[in-house]
């Protein structure tokens, strides 16, 4: 099993609206993983052309250094609380409950309710090696899932005939969720740029592409729960991410402090 269970899915018809929340000048949606799951799940039965940002603190960073990526995640339809921070700063602004709802535990529960439900699923990014150990496990623990198409870019921008005839593949294929893993920032701009073309829902998963297909470890569930995952990808990589979560985490801490003197 890839998940420990299948929840109900409700129909289109019946909307379950996501409100977001201002967290450290960014709209994250709060909402419980079933509520999200159900709306995404909505979305994409209905082929609406929209896209899904799981945010962290490193790109809560980014947002807010940047004010066109800003924009973009600020667009997303639904901005889930990927990181336990952020999950936990939510819950410090509104004196709520909110569930962390990580892009590694969406993949796998949105492509066992795509199975359910018939919809067809398409994987853009990544490297052909990965996408092939993703088709694998999905024969294995998904036999009756649709993929209705795999694509890896190459490592530059496409042109324009070519971004073209990625937008036809998709659409022609019938894919009704893409999942998209370029690596935050770009992944989201991607997905930015494409709503309104291309005609289903876009998750933008990022490293799940590898933790789904077994490529990379997770820590076990309760390790996770004390928001620790990040120090244990810091230790897998940790000349490629030691810069970004000495400077993201320390903003994160001092946003934090600073935000907590005005509650």
């Amino acid at each position: 099993m890839l998940i420990d269970s299948v929840i109900d899915y409700d129909p289109p018809e019946q909307k379950h609206t996501l409100v977001k929340q201002n967290v450290l000048d960014c709209g994250i949606s709060a909402g419980n993983f079933k509520t999200t799951l159900t709306q995404v799940v909505g979305l994409a039965s209905r082929k609406q052309s929209s896209y899904v940002c799981f945010a962290n603190v490193h790109m809560l960073y980014e947002a807010n250094h940047d004010n066109t990526f800003k924009s973009v995640l600020n667009k997303a339809d639904i901005v889930c609380p990927d990181g336990k921070p952020v999950s936990v700063l939510m819950r410090a602004l509104s004196k709520t409950e909110q569930e962390r709802v990580c892009g590694m535990d969406f993949m796998p529960a949105s492509l066992a309710e795509a199975e359910k439900l018939g919809l067809k699923v398409f994987f853009y990014g990544s490297t052909v090696e990965v996408l092939q150990s993703i088709e694998s496990k999905i024969k294995a623990d998904l036999p009756s899932l649709a993929i209705a198409g795999m694509y890896s870019p190459p490592f530059r921008p496409l042109s324009v005939e070519e971004d073209k005839k990625v937008i036809d593949m998709i659409n022609s294929s019938g894919a009704h969720l893409v999942y998209v893993s370029l690596g935050c920032p770009k992944q989201e701009r991607w997905m930015n740029e494409h709503k309104g073309k291309v005609s289903a829902c876009m998750l933008g998963v990022g490293q799940a592409f590898n933790t789904f297909s077994g490529l990379e470890k997770r820590l076990p569930k309760p390790v996770r729960n004390l928001g620790l995952e990040w120090l244990y990808r810091l230790c897998i990589e940790p000349k490629r991410l030691f810069k970004r979560y000495f400077t993201s985490n320390t903003w994160f801490l001092w946003k934090c402090v600073k935000t907590a003197k005005f509650h």
